[in-house]
């Protein structure tokens, strides 16, 4: 990453972008029952914490006035806000717990058939055989194999076959809706997808890949259509990254740096607010997001 200066847009050019990116969260917001002064009381907090950390001047103590002045809170507010904010970090434990024990299953070769896909894994086995005790095993001491086990079914993320092996589900790879699986990582992936688009707009040079392609003006088969196919494509690119993070962090020694590879797929209905809806003789394709 280029070490110039950040190259911020014009506040005013922002408000169209900003607008459409807050849309569907306003909407899931209002629809959870948080209104808009908890809202308000958030993104105060998150000002006064971001400003304070992130602002520092070189070889200057963060003041009060200062911060204040960064994000337009008196400095009473500022004074009383200081040190507070949404932890932007936190996992929770079954969630990083979770996601070790697919990741393993989904790449370790001890775990996966030939075609790369997981293999149905018995209850218990000889030591050197797949299990499913084995496999979780593998990845933590702190809990039972079988509790876990119990747990998975309960939640639909494996079945039980006709020889009463453990099989993945489908439903392993998405999270039911508001749990706190899923809950964790709207914040996490919306995280990391905008912080990669605004170092690429403050970036001399864009340092990370932000892409998409999209077409308008279809019929709502071709979009199905489309979304059906761009999901198989998204889940092996997954698992393959997966696979080769998942050999290469075994090999490497322990550090401070994460990585993050992810895909999305979404479609909508565009009638416009004032005309009925027509079909398009045009498609309209961009490689940018």
């Amino acid at each position: 990453m280029s070490g110039d200066a950040p190259c911020s847009p014009d506040p005013a050019k922002l408000h169209a972008p900003l607008a459409r990116l807050l849309r569907p969260l306003v909407r899931l917001l209002i629809r959870s029952g948080i209104t808009f002064p908890m809202l308000s009381e958030l993104l105060r907090e998150l000002y006064v914490n971001v400003a304070e950390y992130d602002f520092v001047l070189p070889g200057k103590e963060q003041t009060d006035s200062r911060v204040s002045l960064l994000t337009g809170i008196h400095r009473k507010e500022v004074r009383r806000l200081r040190g507070a904010g949404a932890p932007v970090n936190a996992v929770p434990a079954t969630v990083s717990q979770t996601s070790r024990i697919l990741a393993c299953w989904l790449a370790d070769p001890d775990f996966t058939g030939p075609d790369g896909r997981p293999l149905p894994l018995p209850r218990m086995a000889e030591p050197s055989q797949p299990s499913f005790e084995r496999l979780v095993a593998s990845v933590t001491r702190d809990v039972r194999p079988r509790a876990v086990l119990d747990e998975w079914l309960d939640r639909k993320l494996v079945v039980l076959d006709d020889e009463d092996r453990a099989v993945l589900a489908e439903a392993a790879y998405v999270p039911r809706g508001g749990e706190d699986q899923q809950l964790y990582y709207l914040g996490r992936n919306l995280h990391d997808h905008i912080a990669a688009a605004v170092a690429n707009v403050e970036a001399q040079s864009p340092p990370f890949l932000e892409r998409a392609v999209h077409y308008d003006g279809l019929t709502k088969e071709l979009a199905e259509q489309l979304q059906r196919r761009s999901r198989d494509v998204a889940m092996e690119a997954l698992h393959t990254l997966n696979r080769e993070a998942h050999a290469a962090s075994d090999k490497a020694p322990p550090g401070q740096w994460r990585w993050n590879f992810g895909v999305y797929v979404y479609s909508e209905e565009v009638v416009p607010p004032s005309t009925p809806a027509t079909s398009t003789d045009t498609n309209d394709k961009d490689s940018r997001t």
